[in-house]
């Protein structure tokens, strides 16, 4: 029996389709090079990845409590910018699960909270330009995940009731704003996560531990 998806399958990106961790680790350690100090191992680091460049930066600078200036953060997109793509490959399985999305005609498209000019310049090395149905940036819009908006947005730029609509996520954020939107949302636990994160706690409709595990669809309500 082939594989059955809903009629479109939204993704985030960072933690669930790409593994960009190396790129933002490199993207750090020169701005602490910068200030004279020496680079931290990604395996502090990956946890932050889906908090996006602020959490990056205050994971990166302890110093500074959490209080990270606009200025670092504009640095840290420059050199993220510069970087963008060298060292991130796909998740293993990733690749196998949008083909299998295509096969089953539905179609597939992202939703992030990484800045859209960022994210745009993904795709052409991944071959997505034409696959991606639909791209939504962190600034795409007047609000941002965990808003539900983004999501909604998508649905309606590609003619699909909510119900026909999933969404997958390595985040809480994620998960709230499927959530809000009234999407039924899949947990991606092979993404970024700090200690302490509870996904049994999130409240999404599924959880799984690969992408290989939703080879099989993606079943309904």
């Amino acid at each position: 029996m082939s594989a059955v998806f809903p009629k479109v399958v939204l993704f985030d990106l960072d933690g669930t389709l790409l593994d960009s961790a190396p790129d933002m680790v490199v993207t750090v350690n020169r701005m602490r090079a910068a200030r004279g100090h020496g680079p931290m191992a990604l395996e502090a680091l990956r946890p932050h990845v889906s908090k996006g460049s602020r959490a990056m930066s205050a994971a990166a600078f302890p110093e500074l409590g959490g209080e990270v200036p606009g200025g670092m953060i504009r640095e840290f997109l420059d050199i993220y910018e510069q970087v963008l793509g060298s060292h991130s490959v796909l998740f293993d399985g990733v690749a196998e699960l949008l083909a299998a999305i295509e096969g089953a005609g539905s179609r597939w498209g992202i939703v992030t909270n990484k800045p859209e000019y960022l994210a745009r310049q993904v795709l052409p090395g991944l071959g997505w330009e034409a696959r991606c149905a639909v791209l939504i940036g962190g600034d795409t819009l007047a609000e941002r995940k965990p808003h539900p908006l983004p999501l909604l947005h998508a649905a309606r730029e590609l003619g699909a009731a909510i119900g026909d609509c999933v969404y997958v996520g390595d985040d809480r954020r994620d998960i709230d704003a499927a959530r809000a939107a009234g999407m039924r949302s899949v947990v991606a636990l092979w993404g970024y996560r700090p200690d302490g994160d509870e996904p049994a706690e999130w409240g999404g409709d599924l959880m799984v531990e690969t992408p290989r595990a939703l080879l099989g669809g993606i079943p309904s309500a």
